[in-house]
């Protein structure tokens, strides 16, 4: 039996936060073409991503496109279990320190989970896959399984898993449009990772993203 325990948005933020800039909805390549051009790469070019391409993609992830609150992806019930973590390594994103961020929806910003470069300790327990190192940004999702559970038993693991899902590949599209690469992660420790990312209990690591330009 699953136990209800809401945790709010903004709840995991306790460092400071940083504003993003605020998400375009038309771009440059069409749908079609994303999808065309979509692959799995695992070579990026040592060159930063900008705020704003950064902003893009995690508004692409989760970001808010509904004035009652609705998001980019679907959610079973819009229970919205899901939290969006990004490794930022030195020098990967211009005006970023290096450090692991959590993305604030509500606010479109960044808040500083845990001070420093954090990528080698991640490709790490992500079974010594080197290019998660190598990429300037590693975007982890993770989940709550409580938020959907409460709503929907034991059926909630199975929502939550097509959530992140649907949330991978909303960013691929997004990082192709921009002209970025990326590559969908599941292999690794959840134990490791979790201890990389200093998480609650409940918060679940599910899936690391390498974003990078391509090489």
């Amino acid at each position: 039996m699953f136990r209800k325990r809401n945790f709010r948005e903004g709840e995991f933020d306790r460092g400071p936060e940083f504003p993003l800039p605020p998400p375009s909805q038309r771009g440059a390549m069409s749908l079609e073409e994303s999808v065309a051009r979509r692959r799995s790469v695992r070579r990026y070019k040592g060159e930063p991503l900008s705020l704003s391409q950064l902003s893009q993609v995690l508004w692409s992830a989760q970001g808010i496109t509904h004035a009652e609150g609705l998001r980019a992806a679907p959610s079973a019930g819009a229970t919205y279990p899901l939290e969006v973590y990004v490794f930022v390594g030195r020098g990967g994103v211009e005006g970023l320190e290096a450090a692991i961020y959590h993305y604030n929806v509500e606010n479109h910003s960044l808040c500083r989970h845990k001070e420093g470069d954090f990528r080698q300790q991640l490709s790490t327990a992500a079974l010594d896959q080197e290019f998660i190192a190598q990429a300037p940004v590693d975007i982890v999702i993770c989940g709550l399984y409580e938020r959907t559970a409460w709503q929907y038993g034991r059926r909630a693991e199975r929502y939550v898993h097509m959530e992140a899902g649907h949330v991978g590949g909303n960013i691929h599209l997004q990082a192709v449009a921009l002209g970025l690469a990326a590559v969908m992660v599941g292999a690794f420790s959840d134990e490791d990772v979790s201890r990389v990312m200093n998480l609650e209990r409940e918060v679940k690591p599910l899936y690391i993203i390498p974003l990078g330009k391509p090489r």
